[in-house]
């Protein structure tokens, strides 16, 4: 199939998935889950180390193809898409993310266009100016990748991550963001920027985003639906104040924690881990 050719469906764009497992070797890591992510919307998928979480987003994204159940993109069956194809559909953000060429940091977050040998430079240039503000890199724009801390290197990759998605976007009309953890080695100013502009860009540019994230604050404020893990089952699959409750979290963490309203904004609320 080749991706200039990839015909559009009729439906409206969503990944769904429908009694969805994902294998590791024998094992099922991820067992009978389904659920839909659309356009404008943030999943936020939680659980704890070995929930299966990580598995889950290798199959959205194309990269476990060790699956059985139904899973679709825009329509179209994701196990029978090609690489190429989904480069052309959904941008990804590795939990880790290591390169080997010494390169700078402008010219890491242009890889992003890479799937797209089509787009003239100058849009090009503009995606990756937006993306070096999205990410906060002014400062250290023309700086070399290989030099940056670990936090600085993961804005870098989400301004790549960014890139795409705009190119996407652009000649698809909509682009899917799967993220890993994206807010694991920044700091809370950093943390809740990204998170912010992710919501922002959802809106503002149809993106669909798939999400990792341990901060269940940070998922309370920004993520629209979670998907809660344990053991490889979905254990809640709803909006935040219904999916964060006491018995829930007791259940996919093992440890008591205690949900409250938002002091300032009665529609949210925080999590407080505690007797």
């Amino acid at each position: 199939m080749n991706a200039a050719k990839l015909k559009p469906s009729k439906l409206q764009p969503a990944i769904s998935a429908r009694a969805l497992s994902v294998f590791r070797g024998h094992r099922s890591v991820v067992k009978d889950i389904s659920f839909e992510l659309n356009l404008g919307q943030i999943l936020g998928v939680i659980g704890a180390n070995g929930a299966g979480k990580t598995s889950l987003l290798g199959a959205i994204s194309g990269e476990n193809s060790d699956m059985r159940g139904e899973l679709f993109m825009n329509g179209h069956s994701l196990g029978r898409m090609r690489p190429s194809d989904l480069a052309r559909a959904r941008a990804v953000l590795p939990q880790q993310a290591s390169l080997t060429f010494d390169l700078n940091v402008r010219e890491v977050i242009q890889m992003g266009a890479y799937p797209f040998p089509e787009a003239l430079p100058v849009q090009v240039l503009d995606w990756v100016n937006e993306a070096i503000q999205d990410a906060d890199l002014s400062s250290f724009a023309n700086s070399r990748y290989d030099n940056l801390s670990g936090g600085e290197q993961q804005r870098v990759q989400f301004a790549r991550v960014l890139v795409q998605a705009r190119a996407i976007a652009h000649f698809n009309g909509h682009a899917w963001i799967m993220l890993d953890e994206p807010t694991a080695s920044l700091d809370p100013k950093h943390q809740h920027q990204l998170m912010k502009r992710i919501y922002q860009l959802s809106r503002q540019e149809k993106f669909g985003v798939m999400v990792i994230i341990h901060d269940l604050n940070l998922a309370s404020r920004w993520c629209d639906k979670l998907l809660l893990m344990k053991d490889g089952i979905s254990i809640a699959n709803a909006s935040p104040t219904l999916a964060f409750t006491p018995e829930t979290l007791q259940k996919c963490f093992d440890i008591s924690m205690h949900v409250v309203p938002h002091p300032k904004n009665l529609s949210e609320i925080i999590v407080l881990v505690g007797d």
